[in-house]
């Protein structure tokens, strides 16, 4: 069976070869044939278009005919009217000739012939008579009046009619050389269509006489081919037959084979997928465990939390030249930022990034666990900064319809002081003062100008306070709104080149809030300050003069303050210069101690505030990396932890050990990831070392610290 398909393969292939060949004469005799049928149409067309030109001649031949006889039939009606005009002119000229006879007869003396004495009495009837014929001769006289006006009318019409013959006679001489050179033209191109018809069908006669000649050639040539390929086709067929059977059963084979090979794929895929699914619920885990573990040790070393938000893109802001975005995001970590300075991309990490299109309603989730802590008695900063036009003021106070962090907060503290009924008693107050021009002013006071001063409380707790400090209480929303109002209203903003209502001083809104539980006597007493500094700006850029001068001075030299007071606090200088500014010793309290400090950075994504946008990201890191102390629930939760083990976040587990000896870390699978050596100083040192190790780790850890006593 193999040896016969063997032998039979060039046959087939020369059959196969000759039938190509017969197909093709057959496709050249079919194009042939399909080219004379379109020469044929073609002409046909052009004929139906002579036709068509020939009997639109013809119509407008017709038209002309037909224009002839109307001018004919007028010229017939004026030659009547003529007529009748030269028989009336004929009656006049009869009368005029009998009046001119009366007159000349009138004219002739009288010829008596006979005289007689014969005296008649004229009698009535002859009077009458001659009255009668008085009156008769003067209707005639009249009638003679009116036939002559008639007669002049008449001549009138006569030499209009014979005008108007003139002119038509003109118009039909000039219609039937027309109608006569028209008539030539048609027979012309008559002719010449014949001429051209006859010499195309001629032509294509002749031309598909030629090629049906041969293709009459080329048919006898394929019929013979046919006859001597009958055998070979016989053969071909059988062949053909036999290759049939020979696979007939392949499409149940392939179906086989591609069932099983679905199968297998699908498996695969399946192992792939729950690997992949696995993976990646591990590897939410791990960052998930890592974030709250950094948060955690960020929160017990007393660092300062840094958020940054990037305003949009305002509309006026589109026809400027320098408009292009500087600043991008990460999709995947909402802690990282990217600005392009000068063609080189920047990367700051900061503890959450919120995008352009962020509202105020996820800003203020951010910060609201924050704001809540005042109630437990700490204290609790808040502050924006950021170059001016960069949002500070948006962000802390918002507008109206949608609120900033300021009223978030004072919201969020009546609620959450209600829920704490009646087994608390809270009072929440409220103050507002600017820093303006270094000088510290009561925005709820009745004289706004009048200059506070900033002092120690004098109970010896270390507190400062502001005496002569203007407080309400508030209760609800409405007393907060009248607050604010009265605040917006006595603080100090202008318009600069940067800004059209600039805020030109730091402003801080103090609340504070004092609880009192009857059940047990104790007392709770925390401070929220909220702060919104004054923007940044260069005075190049603001156009700023004068009092907008000094303004800005002022302003440069608090935050250049601010910055001295950071990197102290980030060297950890015995001496921190809290005094060199009345802002920076007004947040003392919020830079020091046991208090909460979050920093919101505002940025501007325009191209042409890059400079001051990459000033302020670097000092949000130098912020982020400041240390003020743990807080004192913080060293309660760790005394807590160190007296008993007890599970944290996601496996974290942390005991107490009365050791020197070095500890070993373990992992789930009792692999040891590395034994440290060194005795730890701190139980800072201690958690940062666990936090290190466990940035490393790929899978869930117990982690265990040591704490030396």
């Amino acid at each position: 069976m193999k040896t016969g398909r063997l032998v039979t393969v060039p046959l087939i292939n020369d059959k196969i070869f000759i039938l190509g060949w017969i197909v093709s004469q057959l496709f050249i005799f079919c194009s042939v044939m399909l080219h004379l049928s379109q020469d044929v149409e073609a002409l046909r067309g052009e004929l139906c278009r002579k036709d068509e030109e020939c009997r639109e001649q013809e119509r407008r031949l017709a038209a002309l005919e037909q224009q002839v006889q109307e001018r004919t039939g007028v010229i017939v009606q004026l030659q009547q009217q003529l007529e009748e005009a030269a028989r009336r002119r004929q009656e006049l000229q009869l009368l005029r000739d009998g009046e001119e006879t009366l007159s000349r007869q009138a004219a002739l003396p009288l010829q008596v012939k006979y005289v007689t004495k014969t005296v008649e009495v004229e009698s009535a009837q002859s009077k009458q008579a001659l009255i009668e014929a008085q009156a008769h001769n003067q209707a005639l006289q009249e009638q003679l009046s009116v036939q002559r006006q008639l007669l002049r009318e008449l001549e009138q019409q006569l030499h209009e009619s014979q005008r108007s013959s003139s002119q038509l006679r003109q118009q039909i001489l000039v219609y039937e050389g027309e109608m006569e050179r028209a008539q030539g033209q048609l027979e012309a191109e008559m002719q010449s269509l014949e001429e051209e018809k006859n010499r195309v069908i001629e032509e294509a006669f002749i031309r598909a006489e030629s090629e049906m000649k041969a293709v009459h050639e080329n048919l006898a040539g394929v019929r013979m081919n046919l006859l001597t390929l009958q055998p070979a086709l016989r053969t071909l067929t059988c062949d053909y037959n036999c290759l049939k059977r020979q696979v007939q059963d392949f499409p149940y084979m392939l179906e086989k084979a591609i069932t099983e090979a679905k199968q297998e794929i699908c498996q695969v895929i399946g192992e792939v997928s729950s690997a992949n699914q696995e993976l990646l619920r591990k590897y939410k885990r791990e960052m998930n465990l890592r974030k709250k573990c950094h948060n955690e040790l960020v929160r017990l070393k007393g660092n300062i939390r840094v958020l940054c938000r990037v305003r949009p893109v305002c509309a006026g802001e589109t026809d400027a030249a320098d408009t292009k975005n500087k600043v991008t995001f990460d999709p995947d970590d909402d802690a990282v930022l990217y600005l392009s300075n000068k063609g080189k991309l920047m990367t700051f990490e900061l503890d959450k990034v919120f995008p352009t299109q962020a509202t105020q309603e996820e800003v203020f989730q951010e910060v609201q666990s924050l704001v809540t802590s005042c109630i437990d008695g700490f204290n609790v900063c808040i502050f924006a900064y950021g170059q001016t036009g960069s949002g500070k003021t948006y962000t802390m106070e918002g507008v109206p319809e949608d609120p900033g962090i300021n009223q978030r907060a004072l919201r969020l503290l009546f609620s959450e002081v209600s829920e704490k009924k009646p087994d608390w008693d809270y009072k929440i107050t409220v103050s507002m003062v600017e820093i303006y021009n270094e000088t510290l002013r009561n925005l709820l006071g009745d004289n706004p100008s009048e200059k506070l001063d900033i002092k120690m409380c004098p109970d010896g707790s270390g507190q400062l306070y502001v005496p002569g400090l203007t407080e309400f209480t508030v209760e609800s929303v409405e007393d907060i709104n009248k607050v604010f109002d009265l605040g917006h209203m006595n603080r100090a903003t202008a318009c600069t080149n940067l800004n059209e209502h600039s805020s030109r001083s730091h402003a801080l809104l103090i609340v504070t809030v004092a609880g009192f539980n009857s059940s047990t006597g104790h007392r709770t007493s925390g401070k929220l300050n909220l702060v919104d500094l004054a923007g940044s700006e260069r005075i190049t850029k603001s156009g700023a003069e004068g009092s907008r001068l000094r303004e800005a001075q002022c302003i440069n030299k608090s935050l250049s303050a601010l910055g001295d007071v950071i990197n102290a606090l980030r060297s950890k200088h015995s001496h921190v210069p809290f005094r060199n500014s009345r802002l920076t010793y007004l947040l003392q309290d919020s830079l020091s101690g046991d208090s909460k400090t979050l920093m919101m950075v505002q940025v501007s994504p325009l191209e042409s505030n890059v400079s001051e946008s990459v000033c302020s990201l670097k000092f949000a890191q130098r912020v982020r990396s400041v240390e003020i102390g743990p807080s004192s629930s913080s060293r309660r939760q760790a005394e807590n932890s160190s007296t008993s083990s007890s599970p944290t976040h996601d496996g974290v587990e942390v005991q107490r050990h009365k050791h020197t000896h070095p500890q070993v870390f373990m992992s789930e699978n009792n692999n040891v990831f590395e034994t440290f050596t060194h005795n730890f100083p701190s139980v800072t040192n201690a958690v940062a070392t666990m936090h290190s190790l466990f940035h490393f780790s790929s899978s869930p850890v117990h982690i265990y610290t040591v704490i030396y006593v």
